[in-house]
């Protein structure tokens, strides 16, 4: 089985969990992730299987989307709702307040990562040293707001939409519109909507996973990143799979920057990048049968 398998993680699961289950359930001899999920939020978690681990890089990359619950008025150390409270204030906060806050988020920003998250500093994941006691000086991170949308607010609870890059801590964000009304909040709910092009209309459940036939939630190898694709020519299938360098103007791809190598039939050859007017392989696939 090569391809992604969209699957709808539950809560209390972590991703690395989720992704050995469905490993063992399908009996696949390779899987891995396309964007990790905390065990407290559920939604979209791509499971790459066989030939489709080779793209889990190019899925990371992909902007997210997700539908997040907020408390204002308590602030914890982890900035949700598994944390230990830290600081806890008199809310009041008008809708306008928060609608205010929420236009001053949009789009290009710094974030600076969270304690606990597993960003590696000096070879250490954060959240070992926030374990241990330490806070340490954390390098920002660009990362960019497409979508803020307030979706309802029920004072101390608030429900945002959003649409971010990669990278994006939506407990920082949580935690940063807080700050913004004076009140400090928390995220207490979170569900990822959209990975990429996957969404969570695409999504198996995990407890069904082994026990349906799992094929329509299955994405094939060209149709699970945003890439765009060339058609490499039948005699030329052979030199692509085994490597060899094409001229950018050999494929009519003198515009493209990275794109995928398709052979005739549609099936995945490799994701390559452009270098001065060549074709550079990143990743090279066996010939398989994609969904």
């Amino acid at each position: 089985m090569h391809g992604v398998l969209v699957v709808d993680k539950p809560e209390g699961v972590s991703s690395a969990h989720a992704v050995d289950r469905v490993k063992h359930a399908l009996h696949a001899s390779r899987a891995g992730h396309g964007g990790t999920l905390d065990p407290m939020a559920t939604g979209v978690l791509a499971v790459c299987l066989g030939e489709g681990t080779k793209l889990a890089s190019y899925l990371l990359a992909d902007d997210k989307a997700y539908v997040a619950e907020g408390l204002l008025g308590i602030e914890t150390d982890t900035l949700d709702r598994t944390g230990v409270v830290t600081v806890t204030r008199e809310v009041a906060v008008t809708r306008e307040a928060l609608l205010a806050a929420i236009a001053g988020r949009m789009g290009e920003q710094d974030q600076i990562p969270p304690m606990y998250s597993a960003i590696k500093q000096d070879g250490v994941r954060l959240y070992r040293r926030a374990r241990a006691g330490e806070e340490v000086e954390r390098a920002a991170r660009k990362i960019r707001l497409d979508r803020l949308e307030l979706l309802a607010f029920e004072p101390p609870r608030f429900t945002l939409s959003i649409a971010c890059s990669k990278g994006t801590y939506v407990r920082s964000l949580v935690a940063d519109l807080g700050t913004d009304v004076g009140a400090g909040a928390h995220l207490t709910a979170l569900r990822r909507t959209r990975s990429g092009r996957f969404t969570i209309d695409q999504a198996i459940r995990l407890d069904q996973v082994g026990v349906i036939d799992v094929t329509p939630y299955l994405v094939g190898l060209t149709a699970a990143t945003q890439l765009p694709q060339i058609v490499v020519p039948a005699e030329k299938d052979r030199h692509a799979r085994n490597g060899v360098q094409f001229s950018l103007e050999q494929l009519g791809a003198e515009n493209l920057t990275q794109f995928q190598m398709v052979d005739v039939r549609g099936e995945l050859l490799a994701v390559v990048h452009a270098e001065d007017g060549k074709v550079v392989y990143d990743r090279v696939f066996h010939r398989v049968q994609t969904a």
